[in-house]
């Protein structure tokens, strides 16, 4: 008979020596922890964010979901609009590849909002993949790839609610429920609320921190699971108003200024895949998705309407010929159009300029994936040819390598191509917000090279693992859209890369589970981002020179309670050429922007059937100084929100719970 300990420990006593009697026990569920960041198998350097990971913050929606991520920095474009952007790499979000379950999202004048597009709620899971990825989902992602994976049909069945509230007036309700129709039928619906109900001004500029945004997300998805064929399904909705501004105007008969978005996008998509040799993993699918995008935007007397139109299809074909060799096949499509109206002026009958931006693109792409049984060497190399209705015929290589030479060392190297068609004032809109004229000159399709190495370490150490990561990463530019901010006070250029721009980023983070239930992580990235701007190859404005991450999480024995506390060391970095002002004469604003520090903590209580969690972020309660420079003259040329390197928002607490009904 074995008997189980208290400590954990098995002991074997001989039946025939002991008087206890032989039980039957009912049923026993063994549990374990998943931790809450892993790396995904496979050559390309990838991580898993699930769960576990999203509920050590509030995460109420993809930007804010890269907290406790010592990879991902997220940071907002500007004070006036909210609009927010990933940085990975040290390079602007624009050139992460946005997916939504191996489909390209978020294109074009989504770009600068999608952020907010993807409630927390809804994810099971992230995977972020630094560097040159697969070519089987684009020629796109020049510095990786962020894959959002939804709350899927087929999961257990049960409605799961969600419900928070913070000290700036944001209010959210987020709702899952999913029905099993039959063995193989199933279907889900996602839906989201927002709103903001208080005016925030913390630093008595009479300018919003940060703007009242309204929007109800909706999501139906549906599939089908046979012995053969596989479908996957579903239609989305988004509806938001954004509205910033003056709180109080400074002159009397002054006309306020204000900033109004209203956005409506509806998208579909759909997955069949029919499996026609289990045993090899051969398959054929059809994936296929559209999107239509509206945005109304005045910022001002300064306007922007877009309707967008994103089309995207993939044939793709799959085999193990054999058990150590694969091999992808595949065609694809991708259609843009943008119909786009705007006036870029401070003048209140100025007549809207009206453009038109499209383009398609066909392509195929093979890859060949080497797996021996062994697991010492994973290759993967793919090549893609697509052309363009605007920039003709290009190729881009890629290639993967995975070196498993010892038990307690894993290293990859990559190398590829990336291309993508810069939409200058839909990627940039929030940039309409400065009071300076916004300058777009013809821009080429933009081009680069990304190389990468990581060696990932797992060193026994009393008794546990310590996981040490470090790697680096190079990028470098043939085309590229720069926005120039340093040439004139008056003036934000938008050109075409005249000379280098290189990005070099080094990091090292290390994860040790100290006690059980005990986890630290610590974390440091260096970047060194060089553009060239009028002629000068220069330090790129705004951008971080390094970074820090400590991570605590702590989760009692009976997982009852859980303890996170994170905190990011932000390093200084150039601030875009200033200019001075008169009365009094004064730079606009520093030459450099210093470091600074921020603090975010959560407590958990878990219960059987609900959570609650009460939290804080930006606990040390650093806000950048004037971060709208000239708010009392917002319909002037040095009106500027743009310049935001640090927290707009001083310090705020949450509370929200989480409620399971009938699962």
């Amino acid at each position: 008979m074995v008997m189980l300990l208290a400590a954990g420990q098995t002991s074997v006593t001989d039946t025939a020596s002991t008087s206890l009697p032989m039980q039957e026990i009912g049923e026993v569920t063994v549990t374990t922890r998943r931790p809450g960041m892993s790396r995904v198998a496979g050559a390309e350097n990838t991580m898993r964010i699930n769960k576990a990971e999203l509920f050590k913050a509030a995460c109420c929606n993809l930007g804010e979901s890269f907290t406790t991520n010592p990879s991902v920095d997220v940071n907002y474009s500007d004070a006036a609009t909210g609009a927010k952007q990933i940085k990975l790499l040290g390079l602007s979000g624009t050139y992460v590849q946005m997916l939504a379950e191996n489909l390209p999202d978020w294109r074009g004048s989504a770009l600068p909002y999608s952020l907010g597009y993807v409630p927390g709620p809804w994810m099971k899971s992230i995977q972020v993949s630094k560097g040159a990825s697969s070519v089987r989902n684009g020629y796109e992602g020049i510095t990786g790839q962020i894959d959002v994976e939804y709350l899927k049909p087929e999961d257990e069945q049960g409605v799961t609610l969600n419900l928070y509230g913070n000290s700036d007036g944001r209010i959210e309700v987020n709702a899952d429920g999913n029905l099993h129709l039959s063995p193989r039928l199933n279907a889900n619906l996602l839906t989201h609320y927002e709103d903001n109900l208080a005016d925030m001004d913390h630093n008595h500029d009479h300018f919003l921190d940060q703007p009242n945004v309204r929007q109800v997300n909706l999501q139906n998805r549906w599939d089908w699971l046979g012995d053969r064929y596989i479908f996957h399904g579903g239609l989305a909705l988004i509806d938001e108003k954004r509205h910033s501004g003056q709180t109080k105007v400074h002159h009397e008969g002054a006309v306020p200024f204000a900033i109004d978005l209203k956005t409506h996008r509806y998208e579909g998509y759909m997955k069949h895949a029919v499996v026609l040799n289990a045993e090899h993993g051969t398959n054929i699918a059809l994936m296929a998705t559209a999107a239509f995008h509206n945005l109304d935007g005045t910022y001002g007397y300064k306007r922007y309407d877009v309707d967008e139109t994103n089309a995207y299809g993939q044939l793709m074909f799959e085999t193990r010929f054999t058990d150590p060799h694969s091999l992808s096949l595949g065609l694809s499509v991708v259609h843009d159009r943008l119909s786009q109206d705007y006036r870029l002026r401070h003048v209140a009958d100025g007549a809207l300029t009206h453009l038109v931006e499209k383009e398609t693109v066909t392509g195929a792409y093979g890859q060949y994936t080497f797996t021996p049984a062994s697991d010492v060497l994973t290759l993967m190399a793919g090549v893609r040819v697509d052309h363009s209705s605007l920039h003709g015929t290009f190729v881009t290589p890629r290639l993967h390598l995975r070196l498993h030479p010892a038990q307690f060392l894993t290293l990859r190297l990559s190398a590829g191509k990336g291309y993508r068609t810069a939409h200058a004032l839909a990627e940039n809109n929030y940039l309409l917000a400065s009071g300076r004229l916004l300058v777009i000159n013809d821009l080429h399709q933009e081009s680069a090279w990304n190389y990468g190495i990581t060696s990932a370490w797992d060193i026994p150490l009393w008794g546990k693992l310590l996981k040490v990561n470090a790697e680096y990463h190079y990028t470098r530019f043939e085309h590229q859209m720069v926005i120039d901010m340093d040439r004139s006070p008056g003036l934000i250029f938008i050109n075409d890369l005249d000379g280098k721009s290189r990005s070099h980023t080094w990091q090292v983070d290390v994860s040790y589970p100290v006690v059980e239930g005990l986890e630290l992580t610590v974390a440091y990235r260096h970047n060194d981002v060089k553009t060239t701007y009028d002629g000068k190859l220069r330090e790129k404005p705004l951008t971080p020179r390094c970074k820090g991450l400590f991570t605590a999480s702590y989760k009692t024995p009976l997982g009852l309670w859980q303890f996170d506390v994170t905190l990011q060391l932000n390093g200084s970095g150039r601030m875009p050429d200033p200019y001075y002002i008169d009365n009094p004469v004064q730079l606009s604003w520093p030459t450099h922007f210093p470091a600074h520090c921020q603090l975010n903590a959560q407590v958990t209580r878990w219960f059987r059937h609900f959570s609650v969690y009460l939290g804080g972020e930006n606990l040390t309660n650093y806000r950048q100084p004037n971060p709208i420079i000239a708010a009392d003259r917002p319909w002037s040329q040095s009106f500027e929100p743009t310049m935001i390197w640090g927290p707009v928002s001083g310090a705020m607490a949450y509370l929200g719970i989480r409620i399971n009904l009938f699962r």
